[in-house]
């Protein structure tokens, strides 16, 4: 290290300044690529320092998930897809019985997405057991679920009047069904409410019914992370609401909520949502470096088997690695790699090679630090 200073200063300081703020401009314009919406794919390498630590290329990487599908889940799902729904029934009896609303709407929303593909394993199981909160509540998130397949994904001028007629009426359906959802439903249980949330979004409820369809929903579980993610979609500009809406009902989940209940996501992901800039300096302010401890220190507090701890994890993630903290960085990449279905990565069109790339850059980084 001696003889090196020794030659670098033969060298010449200002050569090594110079050489020192092309790098950092190489570096801040790699992490804030993510901006420009490119999609150029080039062949991948996996770095030493990610095969080190056992992490994976992208081809490697589940698109489908956020983390690994609890093995009672992953189970019930591939009954369900082979006919037989009480493997499903199950898990909605033992949630109910042990009030874990989280667990509850997770189970749903990935039951209900089979049940919109195809349902006649729920058939079954509403007719074996009639009235059954569980099979209700499926029913009604997989008609919001079959409702958006038929709209479609691409935008408004990309999608035909049949498909917003079909949409709709779809839709209206889901409402009557979550209704009937809550009318089943166990005593306590938001279920109903967080998944009509999505019906409010798509048929554009006004925002006093969406007040309304949030009391009812609070009263019953005050910080129940799904109901406030799919709800500050609601209240984002490109939805129902505007960035000040939902910057504000970011802010108010965050500060109202208790340790390890992840509510400081929030604050992030309304951010998130409405950043039009083209450039990271947005994401390094002392305001969004206090928000992000907020989220680590939430996180640290969180029950690990909570279903959307990982979800926040890839969120701190692409913060972290924005704001040159790359060796906290690494921490939460190597926490949840292998799964990439999360914010930001969904709103990429190569979500593994997106978390790949900025993932290999906080390892770079951290390792030329040490």
């Amino acid at each position: 290290m001696i003889i090196l200073w020794i030659v670098l200063a033969v060298i010449g300081v200002p050569l090594l300044l110079i050489g020192l703020y092309f790098a950092k401009a190489i570096v801040q314009g790699a992490a804030e690529g993510w901006r420009e919406g490119s999609e150029e794919s080039t062949e991948y390498e996996l770095p030493a320092e990610a095969a080190a630590l056992g992490l994976l290329p992208p081809e490697r990487q589940n698109t489908d998930t956020a983390a690994p599908v609890p093995a009672d889940l992953a189970a019930a799902v591939a009954a369900a897809k082979a006919g037989d729904w009480q493997p499903a029934a199950a898990l909605f009896d033992e949630t109910a019985s042990v009030r874990d609303w989280e667990r509850r709407t997770s189970h749903c929303e990935a039951l209900a997405d089979v049940a919109a593909e195809d349902d006649t394993w729920l058939l079954a199981w509403e007719a074996a057991r009639v009235d059954d909160p569980g099979a209700a509540l499926v029913r009604a998130r997989s008609t919001v679920f079959l409702a958006w397949n038929i709209r479609g994904g691409k935008r408004a001028q990309y999608t035909t009047g049949e498909q917003f007629e079909g949409f709709h009426r779809v839709l209206a359906q889901s409402r009557e069904e979550h209704a009937r959802a809550a009318a089943l439903a166990v005593e306590g249980d938001p279920s109903p409410y967080v998944g009509e949330i999505w019906t409010a979004l798509g048929l554009g409820y006004p925002n006093s019914e969406m007040d309304r369809l949030w009391k009812e929903l609070t009263d019953r579980a005050p910080h129940h992370y799904e109901a406030h993610f799919s709800a500050l979609q609601y209240w984002c500009k490109k939805w129902r609401g505007s960035e000040r809406l939902a910057r504000d009902f970011a802010a108010r989940a965050a500060e109202q909520a208790p340790l390890g209940s992840l509510m400081t996501a929030f604050p992030l992901i309304a951010h998130f949502e409405h950043d039009e800039s083209d450039s990271a300096e947005a994401d390094r302010t002392p305001e969004m470096r206090s928000l992000v401890d907020a989220a680590l220190t939430d996180v640290a507090a969180a029950d690990p088997a909570h279903p959307r701890l990982a979800e926040v994890r890839h969120l701190l993630a692409f913060y972290l690695c924005l704001q040159d903290r790359d060796e906290a960085a690494v921490e939460q990449f190597r926490l949840v790699d292998g799964y990439v279905n999360a914010l930001p990565w969904r709103y990429r069109g190569d979500k593994a090679a997106e978390f790949c790339r900025m993932r290999d850059l906080s390892l770079a980084n951290a390792a030329a630090a040490n």
